[in-house]
């Protein structure tokens, strides 16, 4: 899996994962620090295989972040569970550098980012605000001090 930075043409990607506008996040690529995660792809050995060439590989997941004055806060993490794994490591390690916490909203318990927030250490803190009707639960990973 290789981490890199967002760019505007991953933006229908980025909707199909997060089920979200293509146009929406496009803006997104552009108003906050947004990582991918993409497969590195497999190697095939025998030049005969019946495979079908792209010329990008496929996004696993994103996260998107910014910060405020003592907490980075995960504004949008989707993708497969070892995707979110491997995202949230990129706010942990800005957060850790400025001595900052991070937070996380989500809206299901059993989703993919929060079952990775929970495996990278973050705690839930109780309920957030809703978010298109939907109730969220707050993660938080450090202190900020």
């Amino acid at each position: 899996m290789h981490v890199r930075d967002a760019v505007e043409a991953d933006a229908p990607a980025l909707a199909a994962i997060a089920d979200a506008p293509t146009d929406v996040m496009r803006n997104l690529v552009h108003d906050r620090t947004v990582r991918v995660a993409e497969d590195e792809g497999i190697e095939v050995n025998d030049p005969n295989a019946d495979v079908e060439e792209t010329d990008t590989p496929e996004l696993l997941g994103f996260v998107s972040f910014d910060a405020a004055t003592d907490t980075v806060h995960i504004t949008q993490l989707g993708g497969t569970e070892a995707a979110c794994e491997r995202l949230l490591e990129e706010p942990m390690r800005f957060a850790r550098t400025e001595g900052m916490a991070v937070e996380l909203l989500v809206t299901d318990e059993g989703s993919p980012a929060a079952v990775a927030a929970e495996q990278a250490g973050f705690e839930q803190q109780g309920t957030g605000p809703r978010f298109e009707h939907k109730q969220t639960l707050r993660y938080r990973f450090g202190s900020g001090d």
